[in-house]
């Protein structure tokens, strides 16, 4: 059985689960939920909390929000997913730091342009918020559209690229 360790990230009045196996990182929570988070996106997972593990993660992401980083240098580990999913998260990563795309941008992008709403659907279930940008796609008309982390998570994180 593959362990997943994880621990705790504060950022201000905001706390998320940081989640890696023994290949690399393998889920940001969203802000201020439990633990069960994680389980859900990973049912059936052996987990132990291991700060020193998620030390490196940790560091990144926090200085990432506090304008100190704007790209990653971390191994990163999806477990699960369908492959057309892991399309769509490697395609999320090629978004430059500061600049958004809508969704159907990102459809044409991995040559599905009416796959709207599975690329829609892909995006949600990203295990990686932040790291793997799924904020910085927006709907058509510019509107937020959806986010796990939040709409005002989203919002913050736009902002904070800007």
């Amino acid at each position: 059985m593959t362990t997943i360790y994880y621990d705790y990230l504060t950022h201000g009045d905001q706390n998320l689960v940081v989640a890696a196996t023994d290949h690399g990182v393998c889920f940001v929570g969203s802000p201020n939920q439990p633990l069960s988070e994680l389980t859900t996106f990973m049912p059936g997972y052996d987990l132990r909390q291991d700060p020193s593990k998620l030390a490196p993660a940790i560091a990144q992401i926090t200085a990432y929000l506090t304008h100190k980083r704007t790209t990653w240098d971390l191994p990163l580990d999806f477990l699960g997913g369908t492959p057309f999913q892991q399309q769509v998260w490697s395609a999320l990563q090629a978004i430059p730091y500061g600049q958004t795309v809508t969704y159907h941008q990102l459809a044409t992008q991995i040559g599905r342009p009416t796959a709207i709403r599975a690329v829609a659907s892909a995006v949600g279930r990203n295990p990686l918020l932040i790291i793997v940008p799924c904020h910085r796609v927006l709907r058509k008309d510019g509107s937020l559209g959806g986010f796990r982390g939040g709409l005002a998570f989203k919002k913050q994180l736009l902002a904070l690229e800007h």
